[in-house]
């Protein structure tokens, strides 16, 4: 949110610097020396022909005593100016003799000159008042276009925000009435960039879990038929027997078969507990070298069985955040699955570069069918129809390296081998 707030900042600063200066520049050109001829004009104009006719008939020593009457009598602006320190061009100088004057403009207000006959060496010089009425429209239309314009900018700014936050509450409601594949689409205008990121998180990780949820309630369902009738069958078996060993014999059939629905309910409920489970993730600096070391070595007694090798070779000083916990299990599950399908080698790399840290998981087996490799990490999938779930396997152990993996911000991949001719299976950790 914090690209949110820097934007409103920006834009109310932003516009507010803006239209200030254009108004600013605005009441400058407004403002300049310009000269605008009213009705009132007219009138100064015949005051000042009447007091240069007045002006003309005195002596020069009561000039000033005259202008004096003149200012106190009528509250104008009125002084003597010297003709000889006022510089005008020709066509100018022409129009002091004038009826009227001559009318300038200053940076202050507007005012007339008129020559004195008799007097050449003075000016009468008339300041017009300013029309304050005109100056407060001006002030309050001023005003009125900062405010409007402050508004449309601030409507402008808001537009791909509500924008956002309409396609945001639209998806929404989409996911709520089913539609979980629905995403916020990414764009360069957006302010909440990190609300729709963390929107569409959680929209795929329900997605996901939903999935999971369909698919453990499905491969549940199917696989709790066969231990469930076997079980009435020996039931009935056992109460239609009159023999006692073949009652303690249907007995033990169906404890084993009560066995086998304990360890399927416990894996499946185990895995579904799983995504809550993520969410307490303890990453801290590992090394991995041990951390694979110690996978082989629990791995070890299940290798010495089947008398396969297993080694590994890359950087033995690398320290990567992961939970610990978590890794050390997916490698196990990694391991041992290549120890149940090696011929007689099992080989672990370790790579480290600037943009990712790599494990890969190799061995000489017979590998993996190509058609195969999109959905060897889809729960409850068994490629191999010889690892039964009599034999405690459900298909679980390539699904939750996935969720680790997803978990560490990291991938799983799966390949065929080009050193060892088996299956290769591949962790890349982002840096």
């Amino acid at each position: 949110m914090r690209g949110l707030y820097i934007s409103i900042i920006l834009t109310v600063l932003g516009s507010l610097f803006f239209i200030g200066w254009g108004l600013d520049e605005l009441v400058a050109y407004a403002t300049e020396d310009k000269i605008t001829e009213t009705k009132t004009t007219t009138i100064y104009r015949q005051l000042v022909n009447g007091l240069t006719s007045e002006l003309s008939s005195l002596s020069s020593l009561e000039l000033n005593d005259r202008v004096k009457k003149f200012q106190q009598h009528y509250q104008l602006d009125t002084s003597l100016a010297s003709s000889k320190k006022i510089a005008l061009p020709s066509s100018l100088i022409a129009q002091l003799t004038l009826p009227g004057g001559l009318l300038l403009a200053s940076s202050a207000n507007q005012y007339l000159l008129k020559s004195i006959a008799n007097h050449p060496e003075f000016l009468l010089r008339l300041e017009l008042p300013t029309e304050t009425a005109d100056d407060d429209n001006i002030n309050f239309i001023l005003t009125l276009t900062l405010y409007l314009s402050i508004c449309f900018i601030l409507i402008l700014w808001l537009i791909p925000l509500t924008r956002r936050l309409y396609l945001l509450n639209n998806a929404a409601a989409k996911i709520g009435s089913g539609q979980l594949d629905v995403r916020i689409a990414s764009s360069r205008l957006s302010y909440i960039k990190v609300l729709e990121q963390s929107f569409n998180t959680m929209a795929s990780k329900l997605e996901k879990l939903v999935a999971d949820n369909k698919i453990l309630a499905r491969s549940l369902s199917h696989d709790i038929r066969t231990p469930m009738a076997c079980l009435r069958f020996g039931i009935e078996a056992a109460l239609d027997s009159n023999s006692i060993e073949k009652k303690n014999n249907y007995l033990s059939r169906m404890d084993n078969e009560l066995t086998r629905m304990e360890e399927m309910t416990s894996a499946f409920l185990d895995y579904a507990s799983m995504e809550r489970q993520g969410l307490n993730l303890k990453k801290q600096p590992t090394n991995i070298c041990a951390l694979i070391t110690s996978a082989i070595n629990d791995c070890q007694v299940l290798a010495e069985q089947k008398n396969i090798s297993v080694q590994l070779t890359g950087d033995n000083t690398i320290l990567y955040p992961l939970d610990y916990h978590w890794s050390y299990r997916a490698l196990v599950n990694l391991i041992s699955n290549a120890i149940g399908y090696a011929n007689s080698q099992v080989l672990l790399t370790l790579t480290n570069n600037n943009q990712q840290l790599t494990i890969t998981v190799e061995d000489d087996g017979k590998g993996i069918a190509n058609d195969k490799l999109a959905i060897i990490f889809t729960p409850f999938v068994k490629l191999d129809a010889d690892r039964s779930r009599e034999q405690g396997h459900f298909g679980l152990g390539l699904a939750i390296c996935s969720k680790i993996m997803d978990w560490h911000q990291g991938s799983i991949n799966a390949s065929n081998s080009h050193r060892l001719s088996g299956a290769c299976f591949t962790l890349n950790f982002p840096k």
